[in-house]
């Protein structure tokens, strides 16, 4: 196997070399090498397929957060467990886990304010509408966004449908297959879409003259797409537990905590499913046979966990976003250092059918500019140039939000579905109707 899969021995070898360490091996180095090794599950998925599930399950590996690995069978020789850990900085480098640190570029704000004032006037010369379509949980959920940018642009006529981003991409596909109307601007979390329709040439380039302050992770380097707010997804709870509060998802599992957890459907929402790969990945399978027996709230929408936790249904819940600015919220959203959380840039595009292309330019250089992502709610920004507030640390510096894996996780739609199946077994199939409604084939066309 070592001719035809280099790569996976190297990283499964570099892994053993630190199992076979034993108590000499810290936390903080095992939480580390979790991190690094997101994709193992996915490599293995494919390898018992083609080398038989006994053959691959030998190089299985259980971290948890005890003080020492589990036993495992040693299948190499340490001279070949040495030098696959010498390769190991290459291997992470290669896989991208760890976002590089960028320069800041310096981008004028009257230059950002000349743009959104050309804009503005060719929208309104335009006819002066806008149509985007959001991923989201519920119909009002962008209705600040829609507020505030009427307020920056009044006579511009916006309107934002919210549909689940798995069923606005759909929806997005047919209008062009059918060559009817489109929206004008996307925003969705299926990344993996974004590519596709670039390759398929159905987006339209454009760069903002903030382009240059946007992390490269969160912008595609012609323009066809920029990701315009960073959204993430943790552990949260109700402020009064207080020092009773759980520390990190590892205590979902608790017993205490039965009956009183909420969560989105992992087999419902992408993220969420994402988390909770995450929270397996970290704490091993025996967490989630554990959860399961929790009797957790399940529903549909990330919004639902919040809800639940602030009408008192339940007291702690995870698969919904929040901010660790937010101090003095009834609902306290948390990260927990060296467990994982996970975050993204929320991706937009302009399509090149959009019957308003200066109001669609005009809305993606105002979600990217300095005014408006100092304000996004939870801190973060997807610029270099934009200070996080209260004190955080830019998003790509958070090893356990693993930024970079959720987009390569998303590509890869059979790895998904299997994770998606795999939690159906778990928790069941999901109940209930979709909760931002059924907007048909073409809502606000």
């Amino acid at each position: 196997m070592s001719r035809e899969h280099p790569a996976i021995c190297l990283q499964v070898g570099a892994l053993l070399v630190l199992a076979m360490a034993g108590n000499g091996v810290g936390l903080y180095c095992k939480r580390l090498v979790v991190g690094i090794f997101w994709g193992y599950d996915a490599i293995a998925f494919r390898m018992q397929s083609m080398y038989g599930t006994d053959r691959v399950t030998r190089f299985h590996l259980r971290i948890d957060m005890s003080d020492r690995f589990s036993p495992l069978e040693a299948v190499w020789s340490r001279r070949k467990l040495l030098g696959a850990a010498a390769t190991l900085p290459v291997a992470m480098a290669a896989s991208g886990r760890l976002l590089a640190a960028e320069p800041v570029a310096s981008v004028s704000a009257d230059a950002e304010e000349a743009e959104l004032q050309a804009l503005y006037e060719a929208a309104l010369k335009d006819g002066g509408k806008l149509v985007v379509y959001a991923g989201g949980d519920t119909p009002q959920q962008q209705d600040a966004t829609k507020l505030a940018f009427a307020k920056r642009f009044p006579g511009v006529d916006i309107q934002i449908t919210v549909d689940y981003s798995k069923i606005h991409d759909v929806r997005i596909d047919h209008l062009i297959d059918t060559q009817g109307p489109v929206p004008d601007v996307v925003q969705l979390q299926t990344l993996q879409n974004f590519p596709r329709w670039k390759k398929q040439g159905h987006l339209l380039d454009f760069k903002p003259v903030s382009f240059p302050g946007i992390h490269s992770q969160f912008r595609d380097e012609d323009g066809a797409w920029l990701a315009i707010g960073v959204l993430a997804f943790s552990l949260m709870f109700d402020a009064s537990l207080a020092a009773e509060a759980p520390r990190s998802p590892q205590e979902l599992a608790h017993p205490k905590w039965k009956g009183k957890i909420a969560s989105s459907y992992p087999q419902d929402d992408d993220a969420t499913l994402f988390l909770y790969t995450q929270c397996v990945r970290t704490y091993g399978w025996d967490w989630l046979n554990a959860l399961a027996q929790q009797q957790v709230q399940f529903a549909r929408g990330t919004h639902s966990v919040r809800e639940a936790i602030a009408a008192k249904h339940a007291l702690i819940g995870t698969g919904g976003s929040g901010s660790l600015t937010a101090t003095d919220a009834p609902v306290r959203w948390a990260v927990a250092e060296g467990h994982p959380f996970m975050a993204w840039g929320q991706r937009a595009a302009i399509l090149k059918q959009a019957k308003h292309a200066n109001a669609a330019k005009l809305y993606m250089a105002w979600q990217v500019s300095r005014q408006r992502q100092v304000t996004y709610y939870n801190g973060w920004s997807v610029r270099t140039d934009v200070q996080p507030a209260g004190g955080l640390k830019p998003i790509w510096e958070y090893a356990n939000a693993h930024v970079t894996a959720f987009p390569e996780f998303m590509q890869d739609r059979a790895l998904v579905e299997h994770w998606r199946q795999t939690f159906a077994l778990y928790f069941g199939d999901v109940q209930g109707p979709p909760s931002p409604g059924v907007l048909g084939l073409r809502p606000g066309l």
